[in-house]
């Protein structure tokens, strides 16, 4: 067994996390029966709803439970279940993100080629890519961890299991977890980041040719709430796991996968939705469509 030492509670959890599900779960509905979001960009904002409930939801209820309760426990079985859907999930989100970054550039620079660049079939490809890349990274280190030996206490100053304070109780030779960490863990958090810059570079390079001010404010408009939430995002996965064991310090990085693995996931309605007027006005009547609208309807509307 595994025992939590929680001196503090980060943040008022329960309350982020009901407004992240409920928030989450709204964009879902939304999604599912306004037949004007039945386009390729809020089918990855309906998988990045899915991917942020079962994120918050790998961590945040035993978290709670330990709160609430004198047993902090958690079994060997549970501590690596629990890390490998939370590990899961992240990966699955960071790889959704920049496919997200790559349908506005699509949509931004080729426009007129939109249905064909993101066609039904092709949104399901890098979906589905999507999900089996970060499953399979997560299956990668849970393999890995699974057959270290811990023998230096079994305390661990965290709110969750996660790759980092895992390896401070571990007494084998880690080199192979944290390569990969580096390699496996770095390729997918590379690759998303990789899309996502050279996606906002064309982007960028295209809007700065629009001739009116109020077309170029009304282009990065229609990213920078992307931006903010990808670089938070990156910015805390990288600091956290890709950096020497040695500069790992319990006490100053309980906060960081509680920023990205909670908060995160309860902005995200809020920041890519709620400030879209179809959602808005969708949020208003939510009624089943008659019709199925084609996929890849003009982008005038977003």
């Amino acid at each position: 067994l595994f025992h939590f030492c929680l001196p503090f509670a980060p943040f008022p959890t329960h309350s982020i996390y009901l407004v992240a599900l409920m928030g989450n779960m709204l964009i879902l509905l939304l999604v599912s029966l306004d037949s004007q979001l039945h386009t390729p960009m809020y089918f990855f904002l309906g998988n990045l709803s899915v991917v942020d409930i079962g994120y918050t939801s790998s961590t945040v209820p035993k978290m709670l439970a330990n709160y609430l309760s004198q047993d902090k426990s958690i079994s060997w079985a549970g501590c690596l279940s629990q890390m490998f859907f939370f590990i899961s999930f992240g990966g699955i989100e960071c790889l959704i993100l920049g496919v997200m970054a790559y349908d506005r550039y699509v949509a931004i620079c080729h426009p007129l080629h939109y249905g064909t660049f993101m066609s039904r079939r092709v949104c399901a490809l890098l979906a589905a890519a999507a999900w089996a890349m970060g499953l399979t990274n997560s299956a990668v280190h849970l393999s890995l961890m699974s057959i270290l030996s811990f023998c230096r206490g079994n305390v661990l100053h965290h709110f969750f299991c996660d790759i980092p304070p895992l390896f401070q109780l571990s007494c084998s030779d880690i080199r192979a977890n944290q390569a990969a960490t580096i390699v496996v863990g770095g390729a997918i958090v590379f690759c998303s980041l990789l899309g996502t810059l050279v996606s906002y570079v064309y982007i960028t390079l295209a809007v700065l040719r629009i001739r009116t001010r109020e077309g170029r404010l009304k282009a990065f408009s229609t990213c920078a709430s992307h931006l903010t939430v990808v670089s938070l995002y990156f910015g805390t996965i990288l600091f956290t796991y890709l950096r020497p064991n040695s500069t790992y310090s319990q006490e100053q990085d309980r906060a960081l996968p509680v920023l990205y693995g909670i908060i995160i996931p309860m902005l995200n309605p809020i920041i890519y939705s709620l400030r879209n007027k179809n959602v808005k006005g969708a949020d208003g009547m939510v009624s089943p469509p008659l019709s199925v609208p084609e996929w890849t309807r003009s982008q005038k509307k977003l």
